[in-house]
């Protein structure tokens, strides 16, 4: 018994390391801007969309900022293809943390506190609804919804399919607003922040219409 416990201590330290490594080299190494970022993508040329949706499948492991890099694919490959190529890195990206905290969550049955704790009940009774309405929060970290649906009881299909829904709308503002700063148009600039306002308020009137129902509901 001790053994064992004492090889999931050393498992766990062994995370807390890899993260606080990943933490370090994200904020040490990987000190890029938008521009930079969009440079250095298209510097691969051809090879631009693979590296980018590479960089994103990864992105997680390295704690790097989705937005960022979102805007900075924007920039590089404009609203539409951005969007395209943002979606299809974002939801690999979000696959390997599920699969990631899946895996670590055997180690020790997690349940988690907190508002993280909350995150996960929520998921756990409702996978599908709660990953999706999570991925339309805009302000929600991407990464913490993937890692709690992980840890929680949430089917991969259900993850899988909300999370690919969820993200379209945000990930077309954020590439829109970024393909707008590169026009040099101020108007198209207003567009891409009125865009993104919309974009932030769907998960509010989401949430607000289910509400309603609920409170229907119970009145009858």
């Amino acid at each position: 018994m001790n053994t064992n416990r004492a090889v999931k201590a050393g498992k766990w330290l062994l995370v807390a390391f890899a993260v606080g490594a990943a933490v370090w080299f994200s904020r040490s190494v990987l000190q890029f801007d938008v521009d930079s970022l969009r440079s250095w993508i298209l510097s691969f040329g051809l090879w631009a969309p693979v590296v980018y949706i590479a960089a994103y499948t990864i992105r997680p492991l390295l704690f790097f900022p989705a937005s960022i890099l979102s805007l900075a694919g924007g920039l590089a490959f404009g609203a539409w293809m951005g969007t395209l190529y943002t979606v299809i890195g974002a939801s690999l990206g979000a696959f390997l943390s599920f699969f990631v905290a899946r895996k670590l969550g055997g180690l020790g049955k997690t349940k988690w506190t907190g508002s993280a704790g909350k995150i996960q009940s929520q998921m756990e009774q409702n996978g599908f609804f709660y990953v999706l309405l999570f991925r339309l929060f805009p302000g929600l970290s991407f990464d913490l919804v993937s890692y709690a649906a992980g840890v929680a009881k949430v089917r991969f299909s259900s993850f899988a399919l909300a999370t690919v829904i969820g993200i379209i709308p945000g990930t077309f503002a954020l590439n829109f607003l970024g393909s707008s700063f590169i026009s040099g148009n101020p108007k198209m600039v207003i567009l891409g922040i009125i865009v993104f306002s919309i974009v932030a308020g769907i998960p509010l009137a989401v949430q607000k219409r289910r509400s309603r129902l609920n409170n229907s509901a119970s009145k009858t």
